[in-house]
């Protein structure tokens, strides 16, 4: 196999750069061993949340973070013992390590970051199935027990165990009660589809993009969904049974309807509410709504069926403005994703 570090043109740079999966597995398929580094335990300010992760193939051959600045370079050293010796570490850092604080956890973050090594012939294959279900956007489970850095996948529907279901749907990692085993949920990017292309569909498209959504833009309208108000690569111009389907067949979802138009509006609610989509949304006032469950009945929509809907739209937090009012839908979009059933 063609060594990375000795190569003409330095293969490390063929991996994404913010991708840690990624150049893990280029340099596993170049027949070399890994440390990958997990954040399994954050309080206070730790800058990276629990889950992020740090691959390591050389002192200065490294991509993605567990941190925000020097408790990398420790966990880059233990990574390279890691590779040495295949025993998995734990590392905890917190306000009494001088290295913690020039990293920024000096307001009373804290951070355990599990590192374990991945080899080329035995591991390969694990990173594989990651990213075959990261393709399809199938969430899957990662259970390492720490103690050894055995590792096992679980999709959601081969388990029964409640930790696992509840770290799917919620999108959320950490170690279990038994502070044996750490659960890393790998969830597909959660879409919003917002159809209508209007002046609050501007502000909310722009806003879920800054905040990690892949959002979508549906609207039959070309005079509305055109390139000059939106992201050409997030516009369908189209009507939503043509193109609406496959984008609501997952619950990391979401479906906002804009346009005030019924008959627009009113197809995209039947697929959606037909669909296992997290989050449905609806613009407009409660007399608008009234008419529209009306409409919903009549076309075999039962109460439980309509109370999915979210109407009117959005937080209630006196919006006014079609910023405010995107503000309102994406807070409300977030807490659905986010927070527990009963919660």
């Amino acid at each position: 196999m063609t060594d990375l570090k000795t190569a003409e043109t330095p293969q490390k740079s063929d991996a994404p750069k913010t991708n840690p999966r990624a150049a893990a597995r280029a340099w596993l398929e170049a027949g070399r061993p890994v440390a990958i580094a997990t954040v399994i335990d954050t309080w206070g300010s730790a800058p990276v949340r629990t889950g992020g992760q740090m691959v390591i193939a050389g002192e200065d051959e490294f991509q993605g973070s567990v941190s925000g600045g020097c408790v990398e370079a420790d966990v880059i050293a233990a990574g390279m013992d890691v590779i040495e010796t295949g025993k998995p570490d734990t590392l905890s850092f917190g306000i009494a390590d001088e290295t913690a604080w020039r990293a920024g956890l000096a307001c009373g973050g804290k951070i355990r970051v599990h590192v374990s090594k991945l080899d080329p012939k035995t591991d390969l294959d694990f990173l594989k199935k990651l990213d075959s279900a990261a393709a399809a956007r199938e969430p899957v489970v990662v259970m390492t027990r720490l103690a050894d850095g055995a590792r096992q996948i679980y999709d959601g529907t081969s388990t029964t165990d409640p930790a696992i279901s509840e770290a799917i749907r919620r999108a959320h990692s950490g170690v279990d009660k038994s502070g044996e085993t750490f659960l890393h949920a790998l969830t597909p990017p959660p879409r919003i589809v917002i159809v209508g292309a209007t002046h609050i569909g501007q502000h909310l498209a722009t806003m879920a993009t800054a905040s990690g959504y892949d959002v979508k833009v549906i609207d039959p309208r070309t005079a509305f969904a055109n390139a000059t108000r939106f992201d050409p690569s997030q516009l369908i111009a189209g009507w939503p049974e043509d193109c609406f389907r496959k984008l609501t067949a997952d619950p990391f979802s979401a479906v906002v309807t804009l346009t005030h138009v019924d008959h627009i509006d009113d197809e995209a609610l039947s697929i959606a509410l037909k669909s296992p989509c997290r989050y449905i949304g609806a613009l407009g006032s409660r007399r608008t709504h009234a008419k529209r469950v009306d409409r919903l009945k009549a076309a075999g929509f039962t109460d439980d069926d309509i109370a999915r809907i979210h109407a009117p739209v959005g937080l209630n937090i006196e919006a006014e403005t079609p910023g405010e009012i995107a503000t309102s839908i994406l807070a409300q979009i977030i807490s659905a994703f986010r927070k527990a059933p009963d919660a």
